[in-house]
């Protein structure tokens, strides 16, 4: 893949954008496969949400935004967004894991 400084063209761009997100989306599914792994190790539905660990998390992930030029509010929206969904197809998983006890 080209750098962006390097492409000719727009095409090149955009294929080079195309292949970005597809790494971006597969460590999302890879972040996924954590997440239901996780569930095993927690006790309570309050510790599948982890709110302490939500809020810290998010403040990290502003950071990183940060230290990338990219605006922070944007990331933790898209953070908080993505997590939530986690938290509650993990809620989902924690039910089913417990069931099974």
């Amino acid at each position: 893949m080209k750098q962006p400084q390097d492409c000719q063209n727009i095409k090149e761009i955009r294929v080079a954008i195309d292949s970005l997100e597809r790494d971006i989306i597969t460590k999302l599914g890879k972040r996924f496969e954590y997440v239901k792994a996780a569930a095993k190790f927690k006790n309570s539905k309050e510790d599948v949400k982890g709110v302490d660990r939500f809020n810290s998390m998010l403040q990290q992930r502003r950071v990183w935004a940060e230290e990338n030029n990219l605006h922070p509010d944007v990331v933790e929206k898209l953070y908080r967004d993505l997590v939530n969904y986690f938290i509650n197809e993990e809620l989902q998983h924690w039910g089913k894991h417990t069931d099974e006890m």
